[in-house]
């Protein structure tokens, strides 16, 4: 991709849905301080203060330039970079699977002194092909999304889980559900998605009360295996959230300090919360900055700050939807619909694992955790969804007078 081929509006600096650029900034200053709270332990592991919210902020200011950058771009050209994207991010899921683990899973890989996470890098180039497929490959008699379209996005949805849920069962489980959306709403017929979603939730059930009843030494025989070598911790993450003692003075503090700590923060929070950088848990709750960041937001927040934060994610799926309405052709509308569902629902899913609703899964809070290549990918997203919604507000007479655009 060539800088020559950025579309620069030079009529205005900031393009795109306003809604989604306020969601965008009220989020990042949450960051910012939330982590500047959260990181204790690294401050106390480290020595230096302002280390972690330095680095932290640095990656927010540079992530809001890729966010600038990409929603510059005219969306057509979405197309091409996620089909080579995604070719790229297949290669490096399978190396990542031969290379160092971290905390007993291997999802991180160095490339040039850069620490990188391939299964981010693959959802959202997935997102974007699969958008192209079900836009291209349509039934003429039905409307809807082609039986071709459906067989190239079930197998490239099903190898890209394959290579992820060996050390990252939530992200797998993620990918599904959204190409499983996306495909709904491209009109594929129901029997091609109930031929899909029935095996599935059959083997999802047998495998939930598999890793909930299997006895521990068997577990751990089990994970002796190269491909289920995370099986014990699966299992032991879905029975810690169900085999609770009876009376309150039994429950031993000290098992899942993670879940534990998390839990103490949502039940002293009360309605406004203890206020910004008073957080208690945040010294005895292990990755409170990534993992538990929501947590540490209630703790603080109480509950309204809670609220707010889900609130933001969820008018950013409503600003999705509205703008996936205004487009006149279908890749744009699949694509924005496409990355809204992804930061969404993986925003919810860390929401549920913080409050105690679903077990341990490792997701950070899209924009607002601590990290590096998922506050650039995340950025990326919400910087395609801004060139998709400039495009679509371009299109549509009854905003714009002007009819033309780069729509593709």
């Amino acid at each position: 991709m060539k800088l020559s081929s950025i579309n620069i509006n030079k009529e205005s600096f900031l393009q795109g849905d306003s809604v989604v650029w306020m969601i965008l900034l009220a989020l990042c200053m949450i960051s910012v301080v939330e982590v500047y709270s959260a990181s204790s332990r690294m401050t106390y592991a480290s020595a230096h203060y302002w280390g972690p919210v330095v680095e932290h902020t640095t990656y927010i200011v540079a992530g809001l330039f890729i966010t600038w950058l990409v929603h510059k771009m005219p969306c057509k050209s979405f197309k091409a970079l996620s089909v080579l994207g995604l070719m790229i991010s297949f290669i490096l899921l399978f190396a990542v699977l031969f290379m160092g683990r971290i905390n007993g899973a291997a999802r991180w890989m160095r490339i040039f002194g850069i620490t990188i996470q391939p299964s981010e890098f693959a959802k959202l180039t997935l997102v974007g092909t699969v958008a192209w497929l079900l836009a291209t490959f349509r039934d003429k008699e039905t409307g809807g999304a082609s039986k071709l379209a459906f067989k190239w996005v079930a197998g490239l949805t099903a190898a890209s889980c394959l290579l992820i849920v060996g050390e990252n069962f939530s992200t797998a489980g993620i990918i599904f559900i959204v190409m499983l959306i996306m495909t709904w709403y491209a009109q594929a017929p129901k029997k091609w998605l109930w031929a899909v979603i029935v095996p599935i939730v059959m083997a999802g059930s047998i495998g939930y009360c598999t890793l909930k009843f299997v006895p521990e030494e068997t577990a751990e025989k089990i994970s002796e295996m190269p491909m289920l070598h995370r099986f014990s911790t699966w299992s032991n993450r879905i029975k810690s959230g169900s085999d609770l003692p009876e009376s309150p003075k039994d429950y031993n503090i000290h098992d899942n300090v993670q879940v534990t700590h998390a839990r103490i923060a949502v039940a002293t929070c009360n309605v406004v919360g203890k206020g910004p950088g008073q957080s208690i848990q945040r010294d005895f709750l292990p990755h409170a900055y990534s993992d538990f960041i929501y947590a540490i937001i209630i703790e603080e927040g109480g509950i309204a700050g809670g609220v707010l934060v889900m609130f933001m994610y969820l008018l950013l799926l409503y600003r999705a939807m509205r703008i996936a309405e205004k487009c006149k052709n279908r890749f744009p509308a699949y694509l924005v619909m496409g990355l809204s569902l992804m930061l969404v629902v993986q925003a919810m899913v860390n929401m549920a694992v913080s409050v105690g609703a679903m077990p341990v899964t490792g997701q950070p809070l899209p924009l607002v955790s601590k990290g590096g290549t998922s506050t650039f990918i995340t950025c990326t997203y919400i910087g395609m969804i801004l060139s998709v919604s400039y495009t679509a507000k371009q299109n549509n007479p009854i905003i714009e007078s002007t009819t033309t655009s780069n729509n593709e």
